[in-house]
């Protein structure tokens, strides 16, 4: 079964672009004008991976990270024009698992969203590394 990923940036040139890569990825996705939509649509059915915008109409990308984190503990990429080293300190304080500055390469979004869903995964899975007595 693929993996269920939202997307929220009020940038639709952007919001398009993120959204046609990671279907011919093969991920199943859901994209968002606003930050509060796809709050209420994870409320409904949770997704696997989000990917916000900080700079959006309604509540901003950071607020409903916030949000997400303290409901959840789903990974959250910040994809942010804002470049700022506080803007980014600020981000993962706020929730986020990653945070990437625009222009970025889809290459490399799809290597950060495949890392942390392999993570995820093999949290869920209980998967567990023995190294001598080490577990």
């Amino acid at each position: 079964m693929s993996k269920r990923i939202y997307i929220a940036d009020d940038e639709v040139n952007i919001r398009e672009l993120i959204h046609s890569f990671l279907v011919k990825a093969g991920y199943e996705v859901l994209s968002f004008q606003d930050g509060d939509a796809l709050l209420a649509a994870f409320y409904r059915e949770p997704a696997d991976l989000v990917v916000l915008d900080i700079m959006m109409s309604g509540t901003d990308g950071l607020q409903i990270c916030n949000k997400l984190r303290n409901r959840c503990s789903v990974p959250i990429i910040i994809v942010s024009a804002r470049d700022s080293e506080l803007d980014r300190i600020t981000g993962i304080t706020m929730g986020s698992d990653d945070y990437l500055v625009k222009p970025f390469a889809m290459e490399e979004l799809l290597a950060r969203i495949r890392a942390l869903l392999r993570r995820t995964s093999q949290k869920e899975a209980g998967e567990k590394l023995t190294y001598a007595d080490l577990v």
